[in-house]
């Protein structure tokens, strides 16, 4: 069975662009892939924290020597790289802030590289043979040829990161523009069929 993690990271519920880009990502895999399973992890309503001091004296314990405390302080952590290594392929959704991801996102990026877990204690990545798609709304256009292309860091730092844990099939799908339907003068529905052609490809 083909296994598909989807990692949701707006806030905006229903008014959220990259919210309906999933959307429309799912129903084409579902179309391929009828019979596969979808994980949900929507990181808005996963009670993600911050790395913190306990968290860091426990990651760098060895696992036979963890105390209650230790086993508590990674046990989110644990179930969140237990997702990334069952899943086949990865889809993660997400607006852009200020050039680059939430921090939400960023937050889950350092509960899921885990040494000995998703990363080889060589500094080899782990999780080769799997496929990610990246999904991204944001109000600018990073295309070549845009004045601030040179500021296109989401989708950079995504995919040096799931390269890190060795996930290098990675397709980005860029919904730039996309104010455009907050500011009224697009509709969502067109906005994401603007997309649709890409999505399909990435889902296939």
């Amino acid at each position: 069975m083909t296994r598909l993690l989807s990692i949701e990271t707006s806030p905006r519920g229903a008014s959220s662009i990259s919210r309906h880009m999933t959307r429309r990502f799912l129903a084409d895999w579902r179309a391929t892939y009828p019979a596969g399973e979808v994980v949900d992890r929507d990181l808005m309503e996963t009670g993600l924290q911050f790395v913190t001091a306990p968290w860091l004296a426990a990651y760098f314990t060895p696992p036979d020597a963890h105390t209650p405390e230790m086993k508590a302080a990674l046990g989110l952590s644990d179930t969140l790289t237990a997702e990334v290594i069952a899943a086949d392929h990865i889809v993660i959704s997400t607006p852009v802030y200020n050039y680059n991801v939430p921090a939400v996102l960023k937050a889950w990026v350092d509960h899921i590289v885990r040494k000995g877990m998703t990363l080889g204690f060589d500094g080899k990545g782990l999780l080769t043979g799997k496929k990610a798609t990246i999904l991204i709304a944001s109000g600018g256009v990073y295309t070549e040829g845009s004045p601030i292309q040179n500021r296109d860091i989401a989708p950079q730092y995504l995919r040096l990161v799931l390269g890190v844990i060795g996930i290098d099939d990675v397709t980005v799908v860029a919904g730039g523009g996309a104010k455009a339907v907050d500011l009224g003068e697009q509709t969502m529905d067109g906005f994401i069929a603007g997309l649709e052609p890409q999505i399909a490809a990435a889902a296939a």
